[in-house]
């Protein structure tokens, strides 16, 4: 029979080596975690959404304000709500696809980190995995580049927005100058080339473009556009992150497969 105090001692030391493992495989699961892949994840999910809900309806409220404002005749502007709905479609596939391909990124960023820290047990790798990490890494400097365009694309509707608030606020502040009227200040639409240059009327001047500017539609559609915009410019970051994350644990993959990696330091 071992003492009472020998006993409790070798539980103590067994708790405590328990509570060690514990701790030990936290700091090991934690370790796997693609830190990198996790924030690029949660940045493009907020940013794809952004861009998708706030552009789809801006684009609404676009031809709201056409359809009252500067093309009373439908037939018009019909090719432009043909292609604002289009792209609102559009809209539809990218949320779906970048809430997939999210998803498959930061499980490939989940596989990569465990294979290169080795948490799983001696290195271990295929070449069909390490063709897989190369095709993510394409795919991604691919929607990397599209991504830019649609950023540029983004900043065009805030860019026509910000020029008739501009001219609305110029005409407010002409309002107590009386040598200069307010009617001589317009704005064209048809110079964007959004609708043909036969549409009716095609222009606002004076109170009325004032009276646009202060509708509820070309209040929402101006912010969320700038949104939008954001939104882009936030899923461009977040796939700079991918770029990154995946083109170096790719790297590290394919060096680390080589039978000659050890001898190389």
């Amino acid at each position: 029979m071992k003492p009472a105090m020998e006993t409790a001692a070798e539980e103590n030391a067994e708790q405590s080596q328990e509570k060690k493992g514990c701790f030990e495989c936290c700091i090991k699961c934690l370790g796997g975690v693609p830190y990198a892949s996790l924030v690029a994840t949660i940045l493009c999910f907020s940013g794809v959404a952004l861009f998708c809900g706030c552009g789809h309806v801006a684009l609404t409220g676009t031809v709201t304000i056409l359809e009252q404002h500067f093309s009373t005749t439908a037939s018009d502007h019909a090719l432009l709500s043909e292609v604002i709905q289009l792209m609102q479609y559009v809209i539809y596939g990218i949320a779906s696809f970048f809430f997939l391909y999210g998803i498959i990124l930061l499980a490939e960023g989940f596989y990569t980190t465990s294979a290169v820290k080795e948490l799983h047990g001696e290195f271990k790798t295929t070449a069909c995995g390490r063709c897989i990490s190369g095709m993510f890494v394409f795919l991604t400097y691919v929607l990397g580049v599209a991504w830019l365009g649609v950023f540029g694309f983004s900043a065009v509707p805030v860019f026509m927005f910000y020029n008739i608030w501009s001219t609305c606020e110029v005409i407010k502040s002409l309002q107590t100058n009386v040598t200069v009227p307010g009617d001589q200040i317009c704005v064209d639409i048809r110079q964007y080339g959004i609708i043909p240059w036969n549409a009716v009327p095609g222009k606002a001047c004076g109170p009325i473009l004032e009276n646009i500017c202060n509708t509820n539609e070309f209040y929402m559609s101006y912010h969320l556009f700038i949104v939008a915009c954001a939104g882009a410019g936030a899923t461009v970051i977040a796939l700079l992150i991918y770029m990154m994350a995946t083109t170096y644990n790719y790297a590290v993959l394919k060096f680390k497969s080589r039978e000659d990696c050890c001898t190389k330091f």
